[in-house]
């Protein structure tokens, strides 16, 4: 048996993907579409062995209700991006701008925002009391965003070379969701390289993916480090995108050792071709001082305790540094709760190559609690805002969370909160904001918005986590415009983004501040119990597995097994 170089393993990918470009480009709109209806019903078919794969490279146990995070933000996360995609190929098949339908304004900054969530009546009902909505960049027009819309689609035919797409070990949906963006929205084709971790879910995914694969427009290869090198590198390959870490993304472009150094201050980078891509960051969560019950306290506690814990704290988007105004008079009995929360949430195995490591970073030399739980959940409880604090600059993606301290209440204290997140943290991905809605009233809402276009992030989150955003298909989903590949922080570019706005800057999400029924005592009419995504949630799993099947065949009777459920969580 020849065992293939990699030399050789890169030509055969690179001609594979130069001919599927081709077939790429002879495949309509309608084609189009219709191979993302085949890919949805094949995902529904091999959901089941998609989780089972993903909770044992997790060390989940098959009845945990930890595993509704694999149901929601695998297969999930698919069937909703590829159904909401096909819908957008529809319009445009038809002759209609993909926005039509969608209500446009103004926002502040010279900017037009489009509202892309709710837009359905299974939105309004499984989503309810959650809104979201696209910013679009200074100076684009309401009348720009219609006419530009649509992307790569606007003309199927005319190609634009091919991709190499670094698939995630973290969240297993970042690597199919990366790569239907780069076919569909960058009309690339695209070979995709799985991450060690994600090599067990190689034979999955290419069932999944086998309507594109049968084409040529899709190849997918393991995770040969030298082989992935030799394809990026390739003559034929046009382009890059990659989810992952900052320091891979620096030996990519800048290469290693003292030759990258050299080559960055002489801003003559090693790889020359295009690259996009999400690299996570510090995610602050804001929380405004107000007049918070019991409840309130314990479950927004909860809440920020789920944006760190959520897949072991492995998220590119977990909630890191929590900022408190020093003058809330609740400020330790929100911190006695969100120690409960940490402690309480259910253990589950530090499961990402070199937890261990970064929880052991984090504790030298600081002052740290071990909440318990499990032993590597950290908090941090006294940050100093006027120093250089390792986590103001590090992404540990583990369960570790730091508290910082400013000064003021209300709106002062969300300007001075924002200023330090905009300042003093590295990455622009993500940025959590809670406050009760009195506080928000007092504040109005046209001086938050204000605010919020202050807030240098790609996705910002009012009284919702910016997971929401990950998983709402019309969205966008990357970092705040404007990094130099010197200086990349959070990444470049978008992905999702299941409109194809062209030129969009951030996606403002919105929720319930109470679960059903309390949000109704503060004037929501949100439906929303306790959200499945909720590490305490105790049907996550029953949820998710018939979120799912909902998503690829919607029906009365399967949503009214949705609600049972979830009014249990």
């Amino acid at each position: 048996m020849t065992v293939e170089t990699s030399a050789a393993g890169a030509d055969r990918i690179a001609a594979a993907a130069r001919a599927g470009e081709q077939a790429w480009a002879g495949v309509d709109l309608a084609g189009r579409r219709r191979l993302l209806e085949e890919f949805v019903g094949l995902v529904d078919e091999h959901a089941e062995e998609w989780v089972r794969v993903a909770a044992e490279i997790k060390g989940l146990s098959p009845d945990s209700p930890a595993v509704g995070e694999e149901w929601i933000s695998g297969p999930w996360a698919t069937i909703s991006y590829a159904g909401h995609l096909a819908h957008t190929l529809a319009r445009m098949e038809a002759g209609s701008s993909p926005v039509d339908g969608f209500e446009v304004r103004p926002v502040p900054g010279d900017r037009v925002a489009v509202d892309v969530l709710p837009h359905s009546l299974w939105d309004r009902l499984l989503l309810s009391g959650f809104t979201a909505e696209v910013w679009c960049e200074p100076g684009v027009t309401a009348a720009e965003v219609a006419a530009t819309a649509g992307l790569g689609l606007r003309a199927p035919e005319q190609t634009q070379g091919t991709c190499v797409v670094l698939g995630a070990g973290n969240i297993f949906s970042i690597a199919p969701l990366d790569l239907l963006y780069v076919l569909y929205a960058d009309n690339r084709s695209v070979a995709l390289k799985l991450n060690p971790i994600t090599d067990p879910l190689l034979e999955v995914f290419s069932r999944i993916l086998k309507p594109f694969l049968d084409i040529g427009a899709v190849q997918v290869f393991s995770s040969d480090l030298e082989l992935g090198a030799a394809v990026i590198d390739h003559d034929d390959v046009d382009a890059v995108h990659m989810t992952g870490s900052e320091a891979t993304h620096d030996a990519i472009v800048w290469g290693t050792g003292p030759d990258a150094e050299a080559r960055r201050a002489a801003q003559e980078p090693l790889l020359t071709k295009p690259i996009t891509s999400e690299l996570g960051g510090v995610a602050p969560v804001i929380v405004v001082p107000g007049r918070w019950s019991r409840r309130d306290l314990r479950f927004q506690a909860r809440h920020v305790a789920t944006m760190r814990l959520h897949n072991s704290g492995s998220n590119c988007i977990a909630g890191q540094v929590v900022v408190l105004s020093e003058d809330w008079d609740q400020k330790a009995e929100f911190l006695d709760e969100l120690r409960r929360a940490l402690e309480t949430a259910p253990a589950r195995r530090a499961w990402y190559p070199g937890t261990a490591d970064r929880v052991a970073a984090a504790r030298r030399g600081a002052e740290y609690e071990a909440v318990g739980g499990t032993p590597e959940r950290t908090l941090l409880p006294t940050l100093d805002p006027q120093s250089a604090e390792e986590a103001f600059a590090t992404e540990y993606f583990g369960p570790v969370i730091g508290v910082v301290e400013l000064a003021g209440t209300g709106a002062d204290f969300l300007g001075t909160a924002i200023a330090f997140a905009n300042d003093r943290l590295h990455g622009t991905l993500g940025a959590n904001v809670l406050a009760h809605p009195k506080t928000l009233a007092a504040i109005g809402r046209e001086r938050l918005d204000e605010m919020l276009a202050d807030l240098r992030y790609g996705t910002i989150a009012v009284n919702a986590w910016t997971g929401v955003g990950y998983l709402t298909p019309y969205a966008t989903w990357g970092a705040f415009p404007g990094h130099p590949l010197d200086d990349i922080q959070s990444g470049r570019g978008v992905v999702h983004n299941g409109l194809l706005l062209d030129r969009p800057e951030r996606t403002v999400v919105r929720g319930p501040f109470r679960p059903f029924p309390r949000s109704w005592a503060t004037g929501s009419l949100s439906l929303t119990p306790v959200p499945p995504w909720y590490v305490h949630n105790r049907t996550a799993d029953v949820t998710g597995r018939r979120l799912t099947h909902f998503s690829a065949k919607p029906g009365w009777g399967r949503l009214l097994g949705i609600f049972a459920s979830a009014l249990r969580g």
